[in-house]
């Protein structure tokens, strides 16, 4: 007879249960641990910059073509543009759930490059960018220099050459950028009534500056063909770029026949800046330069975090004097709360279960096995979590919590039934537990149909709001089918086990306790009787 089957060989339902809980550890192992499911649309951002330009310039030169020809790309929602009066252009595209972010840039990038050439050529000189963007944040480590001896602009350049390529490489790490980076720039303050009187133009000033800031190739001296006799060769070098202030005001806008020359100092002042002004941060009233760092898809968030923190201390030890670091904001926070809150509700759930248990039954023995069931069906959920893709979040635990007071009802069914059979009809552990098979099993594959049934439809819900519900209805759903399968196997096996050659003594509050229980049943019957 099946539903007798382990309880003849309980030796193989405990086996069957170590097994769901070596899997479920596992599977734990390879979950993903965040703070949310990755419920928000994937986003491809295109970014152009033409300086100089107004927001209304910007609209109708640069985001009127590159919409026009992006508009309709593969699996796109929606796409949301914003110009700004400091010559920035960012266009974001949201696409379907479920979408590769990755070919949706190939995809948005092969329409940008075929609206490139109809760009002002600013533009193209400063390129379009297009990325994915993620979502997934980390955290967000800041730089600031506790006694005020770095700038902001010193802050930023050192982290965007010493910190954000280290912390890049970071196994989990899906991308690492500076808010607002300020990167070093020779800026260049013209003087309009100057620029008048010498009959200049500030395109005139731009042309010379890139005409005198280059990069040039000189050749060499003695390359072959040489004549008899030359034994070396010689690359000239010339000098490069210019770097310093005093070197771009010394470049020459006109020259005279008589020998005079205008120069960029004559009509404008130089100075070494930052690029852009538009972005600031502050922590705790000083200058900071914040860091974004984005979790990879799939990544544990718990372990990325703690690799990113050992980083950023390896680094500190390299830091100039004057700077310093901080993580205000860390979403593995609220994780690592969430994971210590669902042990502390586990271990007070199995606290009242033992409580309730010994109190209606009054055997130590019984309580161990409602207490078996709880930590199987829970481990056995994250196996579940893994087939269905999902990953430990604040959805799952929070449905782990609600599980736990769910799991176990099952097994609490077949041990009453059992403790009833032994004490009303006589009967031996083994023949009660054969006999409840008999009479519980329906129902217990009843209740856990109804209940997977309650939360099933949920995962056919789509959207955000769908992948909500599903990520909590679906781990409640695995947790209740687990729970049945132990009810049905190791729970009876148990009870055939530990239920025999009990003490029958009970102590004389479990009397009183026992005494009042049967009146307050008895008055019960009475009162259905009347009705």
């Amino acid at each position: 007879m099946m539903l007798r089957f382990f309880i003849d060989r309980p030796i193989f339902a405990s086996v069957i249960s170590i097994i769901i809980v070596l899997v479920g550890m596992a599977a734990l192992r390879a979950l993903p641990v965040e703070q949310y499911p990755d419920v928000v649309p994937p986003q491809v951002v295109v970014q152009a910059s033409y300086p100089g330009a107004s927001a209304e310039v910007i609209a109708e030169a640069v985001a009127a073509p590159l919409e026009q020809e992006i508009n309709g790309v593969d699996d796109m929602l929606y796409m949301e543009s914003t110009s700004t009066d400091a010559g920035s252009l960012q266009i974001i595209i949201s696409f379907a759930m479920g979408t590769d972010p990755d070919q949706a840039a190939i995809n948005v990038n092969n329409r940008v490059q075929a609206a490139t050439a109809r760009l002002p050529q600013q533009v193209r000189d400063q390129g379009v960018r297009v990325e994915a963007r993620s979502n997934n944040i980390l955290m967000v480590p800041v730089l600031f220099s506790p006694d005020g001896s770095r700038d902001v602009l010193f802050m930023s350049n050192y982290a965007l050459l010493n910190v954000l390529d280290e912390l890049v490489r970071i196994p989990g790490v899906g991308d690492a950028s500076l808010f607002g980076a300020q990167d070093y720039s020779m800026r260049v303050w013209l003087s309009p009534d100057k620029l008048a009187q010498y009959d200049l133009t500030p395109n005139d000033v731009a042309a010379a500056i890139r005409e005198q800031n280059a990069q040039f190739a000189a050749g060499s001296l003695g390359a072959e063909p040489s004549p008899p006799g030359q034994a070396f060769t010689f690359t000239v070098t010339t000098q490069g770029q210019l770097s310093d202030p005093e070197e771009f005001e010394a470049i020459i806008l006109r020259a005279e026949q008589d020998g005079s020359t205008l120069r960029l100092g004559d009509v404008a002042r130089a100075e070494l800046g930052s690029q852009n002004y538009a972005f600031s941060a502050t922590y705790n009233g000083q200058d900071a330069v914040p860091m974004g760092i984005y979790l990879q898809p799939g990544a544990n968030a718990l372990e990325t975090a703690t690799a990113v923190r050992e980083a950023l201390e390896d680094l500190s030890s390299r830091f100039p004097e004057g700077l310093s670091y901080t993580v205000p904001y860390d979403t593995t926070e609220f994780v690592e709360i969430s994971i210590r809150e669902v042990f502390i509700t586990l271990l007070v759930a199995v606290a009242l279960v033992v409580a309730v248990t010994f109190v209606f039954l009054q055997h130590w023995r019984a309580t161990l096995i409602p207490v078996a069931a709880i930590p199987v069906s829970l481990i056995g959920t994250f196996a579940g979590m893994l087939a269905f893709g999902f990953s430990v979040n604040l959805l799952t635990l929070f449905g782990l919590v609600l599980a736990i007071g769910i799991v176990v009802d099952n097994a609490i069914i077949v041990l009453e039934n059992v403790d009833r059979l032994i004490n009303e009809q006589g009967m031996k552990a083994r023949e009660a537990s054969i006999e409840t098979m008999k009479q519980v099993a329906g129902a217990v594959v009843s209740s856990t149909l109804v209940l997977v049934a309650v939360f099933a439809p949920v995962t056919f819900l789509g959207g955000l709001t769908g992948e909500l519900y599903r990520q909590f209805a679906v781990t409640i759903a695995v947790s209740v089918v687990v729970s049945g399968v132990v009810a049905l196997t190791l729970t009876p096996a148990m009870c055939a086990l530990l239920l025999d050659k009990q003490s029958h003594t009970v102590a004389k509050p479990f009397q009183w306790f026992n005494a009042g229980f049967e009146r307050l049943l008895m008055g019960s019957k009475v009162s259905e009787h009347h009705l």
